[in-house]
């Protein structure tokens, strides 16, 4: 089982002029601690589900680019990208410049952009739900148009791009992983079976998460795809730090249903959180 750090969290410190040099060092530690990946939100105020909007957010490509320099081994992602914050194509150079300077560590991570004040908020085209997924679909053809050898145009419902070219090219190979995230049974765990290379759900219990399973490998059937070329991944949002028994068994329940990485949620000031939860990895690479 290998672990994320979601960083999520820009209020602790509370002093923005912090915010830099903790950031830094969290990313410093989770690598050398072990971790297989460091990924932020794509938000530009913060969740309300977990603080108030008004506390700090930083752009997610911006940030990694920053983490990108101060690391060396671990995968970069935004887990995950709103598909209505960027052109297609400008993501697809996005995500290859950070792919490039990073030595071939990034990943797309690609969802359907439901956090509707921030859209509203900042002027971003705010379409409906069912439109959405078409938006999603069509971006990931795109970054998989300019990740290949055909730079010839693209023709969809939403997007015409008169010529896909891509240069440099990725350094990954044969590109960057794709992960789409949700759990969504009917639009989006399908994407997931047609595209993906990744999924991420989240780690509500080991029984969602089996039924979520389920049903995307029913998607994985239907649409010809082996079911065991997806990584699993799901997003774990439980007091960790403050009862690491039930963690480390949730940990080995979810490793059972295939799940590979679990990406962890700080609870508290991120470095601290960090150094603890380092302490699980030496047990969790036993699952």
């Amino acid at each position: 089982m290998d672990l994320g750090l979601h960083y999520w969290n820009f209020s602790a410190p509370g002093d923005p002029q912090r915010i830099a040099d903790t950031l830094a060092a969290a990313a410093k530690t989770a690598e050398e601690a072990g971790f297989a990946e460091f990924n932020v939100m794509d938000h530009y105020f913060q969740i309300e589900q977990r603080a108030r909007a008004e506390e700090p957010m930083l752009e997610a490509y911006t940030t990694l680019g920053y983490v990108a320099a101060l690391t060396r081994r671990i995968r970069l992602a935004v887990l995950v990208t709103g598909v209505m914050y960027r052109y297609p194509g400008l993501l697809a150079k996005i995500v290859t410049t950070l792919d490039v300077l990073s030595g071939g560590r990034a990943q797309l991570g690609i969802g359907a952009s439901l956090y509707e004040r921030e859209q509203r908020g900042l002027g971003v085209p705010l379409v409906p739900a069912e439109e959405r997924y078409e938006h999603l679909e069509e971006t990931v053809q795109i970054c998989l148009r300019m990740w290949s050898d055909n730079n010839s145009a693209y023709v969809g419902k939403h997007y015409r791009l008169a010529e896909t070219l891509c240069v440099p090219t990725p350094v990954s190979r044969p590109r960057p992983s794709i992960l789409i995230g949700g759990g969504g049974e009917r639009k989006t765990l399908r994407l997931v079976a047609r595209y993906a290379d990744a999924c991420n759900l989240f780690a509500s219990s080991p029984e969602d998460v089996a039924h979520k399973l389920d049903v995307l490998r029913a998607h994985c059937d239907a649409e010809g795809r082996d079911y065991n070329t997806i990584r699993k991944t799901a997003i774990y949002t439980g007091p960790v730090l403050d009862d690491p028994d039930t963690f480390l068994a949730d940990a080995k329940q979810y490793a059972a249903l295939g799940i590979s990485q679990l990406d962890m949620v700080p609870d508290r000031e991120p470095v601290e959180y960090t150094e603890r939860l380092a302490q699980t990895l030496p047990k969790l690479a036993e699952y």
